[in-house]
C-alpha cells in the first residue's frame, strides 16, 4: 500500500518540477513546410539507418544503399571504433511504377546485453552509429508519436524527443506521408535516421502508408520493404500486426487497414496472443493502432468504429491498460472506457496523431464535451509513458511550443494487473465482460 503512495509522490517531487509547464497564451501553429533531405553519402555508404527490436535480446538493423553490390553486414561492439562481432543479413528491393528502390538491407544482431550501448557500422563502410538497448526490468520509458510526416514541425518534435532520454519509440501509423511519391520515403528515412539509429523504433501502419492505386493494387509495398517488424516472432503472418515484449511490458501493434472482423486472421491472432500473456511476467499491456476507436474531434469521426465493435471486447477482457491511436491530428485523452461508457476496468484511450504531418492540425471538437474525454487539444507534440514498476506508470504529453516541449497534460496510471476487483469480475464472467481505475 505504501508503495502506491510513495512512488507517485517521489516522482512528482523530483521530476515534475524539472519539466516546462503549459502556459495559457499558447497559439496553435499552421501546418509546417515539407522537409526534403538530401543524400550526401557515397553510393556504398549506408543511409536511412534505423533499428527495431527482434525478440528478447536481438536488434534488426536496417539501411539502404544505392550500390547494389554493398554487403548486408553489420559490425558491432561495446567500444567505439572496435567492432568485435560481425553479422550477415538479407536484402530486398522493390519497384513502384517508374521508381526503383535502392538495396534495402536488414541484419539481425545479437544476443545483446540489456541497457548497454553498442557501436556499429553498416556494410563495412561509412560512419559509425551507436544505440542503447532497452533495460530488462523497470523502469522503462516509451516515447509515443503518431502521424509523424516530414515537416519542420516533425523536426521540432524529434528535437524535443531527443532532448530527453528514453528507451523505445512507438509510432501508431502514418510514417513518411509519401502517398505514393517514393522519393519521400527516402527523404523521411534520412530525416529520422539520427533518432531511429539510436533507439529502437516500433511502428504500425496508417492510411498514408497503404499506397494502393488502380495500376498498383498491392498495398504497403514500401512500408513492408523498408520497415519490417517482428511479426513472425509473435506468431503473426503479417507485418501489419504483431506483438513484442520488453521490460515487463507486452505491446500489441494492430492493423487498422487490414481485415479485423471476427473471422479474420488478425482477430484470431489477437485472441491467441492475448491468451498467451502472463501478467506476472508482463504486468503492463499497451496497444497501438491507427484509426482511434474513441474520438470527439470532428475529423475522422467513426472511422475506427467497425474495428472497435470487432475487437474491443478482446482488449477489455484481457485488461489492456492503454490504447494509443493516431490518424486525428490532435491530442486527446479519455478516461477508462468500455463500449462507450466509463468503466474502471477498460483501457485508457489516447489519441496522439500530432507528430508534425503536412496536413496540419484537426482544430475542431464536438460540443458539448463528452464526459469520457478528459483532455483534448489540437497541437503538435509527443507523449512519454514511463513505467516505474509493476504497478505504476506516468504519462505526460509534451506540446511543441517554440524552443520548449511544454508539458500540457499528465496523469498517473495504475496497472489493471493489480486490480483485484477487475480480475474478480473476469472470474465471475468467464465468457462476458469486466472492471479498474486510472490515477
Amino acid at each position: 500500500m505504501w508503495a502506491r503512495i510513495i512512488f507517485p509522490l517521489l516522482f512528482t517531487i523530483f521530476v515534475l518540477p524539472q519539466l516546462p509547464q503549459a502556459r495559457d497564451d499558447f497559439s496553435r501553429q499552421p501546418a509546417g513546410q515539407v522537409i526534403l533531405t538530401r543524400h550526401d553519402r557515397s553510393d556504398s555508404d549506408p543511409q536511412q539507418v534505423h533499428i527495431s527490436l527482434l525478440g528478447s535480446d536481438h536488434i534488426r538493423v536496417s539501411w539502404i544503399t544505392d550500390d547494389r553490390q554493398a554487403p548486408s553486414i553489420v559490425e558491432y561492439g561495446t567500444e567505439s571504433g572496435r567492432f568485435d562481432v560481425k553479422a550477415r543479413g538479407v536484402h530486398t528491393s522493390y519497384t513502384y511504377f517508374q521508381y526503383s528502390s535502392g538495396k534495402i538491407h536488414h541484419v539481425k544482431i545479437g544476443p545483446l546485453e540489456p541497457d548497454t550501448t553498442y557501436f556499429y557500422r553498416c556494410g563495412e563502410s561509412g560512419p559509425e552509429f551507436s544505440f542503447k538497448t532497452p533495460p530488462s526490468t523497470f523502469p522503462i520509458e516509451f516515447v509515443v508519436v503518431g502521424d509523424l510526416g516530414q515537416t519542420d514541425w516533425t523536426a521540432s518534435t524529434l528535437a524535443h524527443v531527443d532532448g530527453q532520454d528514453y528507451d523505445v519509440f512507438l509510432l501508431p501509423g502514418d510514417l513518411s506521408y509519401a502517398n505514393g511519391h517514393q522519393p519521400l520515403w527516402d527523404s523521411f528515412g534520412r530525416l529520422v535516421e539520427p533518432s531511429a539509429s539510436r533507439r529502437p523504433w516500433m511502428v504500425t501502419q496508417g492510411n498514408h502508408d497503404i499506397e494502393i492505386l488502380p495500376n498498383h493494387p498491392k498495398g504497403f509495398v514500401s512500408y513492408n520493404s523498408r520497415w519490417p517488424m517482428p511479426y513472425e516472432e509473435s506468431g503473426s503472418t503479417s507485418n501489419l500486426y504483431y506483438s513484442f515484449e520488453v521490460a515487463g511490458t507486452h505491446i500489441i501493434m494492430l492493423g487498422s487497414y487490414t481485415h479485423f472482423d471476427v473471422d479474420s486472421a488478425q482477430y484470431k491472432w489477437l485472441e491467441a496472443d492475448l491468451a498467451r500473456v502472463d501478467r506476472n511476467k508482463t504486468p503492463w499491456i499497451l496497444v497501438l493502432l491507427h484509426a482511434p476507436w474513441y474520438n470527439t474531434n470532428t475529423a475522422h469521426q467513426g472511422e475506427g468504429e467497425s474495428m472497435r465493435q470487432s475487437m474491443e471486447e478482446l482488449l477489455y477482457k484481457a485488461r489492456v491498460d492503454v490504447v494509443f491511436a493516431g490518424h486525428v491530428h490532435a491530442y486527446e485523452r479519455f478516461t477508462r472506457v468500455y463500449d462507450n461508457e466509463k468503466d474502471i476496468c477498460g483501457p485508457v484511450y489516447i489519441t496522439i496523431g500530432d507528430g508534425g504531418n503536412r496536413e496540419g492540425l484537426a482544430l475542431d471538437y464536438e460540443e458539448p464535451v463528452s464526459p469520457l474525454s478528459l483532455y483534448r487539444e489540437p497541437s503538435f507534440g509527443h507523449g512519454r509513458f514511463r513505467i516505474l514498476n509493476e504497478t505504476h506508470a506516468f504519462w505526460s504529453w509534451h506540446r511543441n511550443n517554440d524552443a520548449d516541449a511544454i508539458v500540457a497534460d499528465d496523469v498517473w496510471f495504475e496497472s489493471l494487473s493489480t486490480s483485484k476487483a477487475c480480475w474478480d469480475t473476469v472470474d465471475e464472467q468467464v465468457s462476458s465482460s469486466f472492471s479498474k481505475d486510472e490515477l
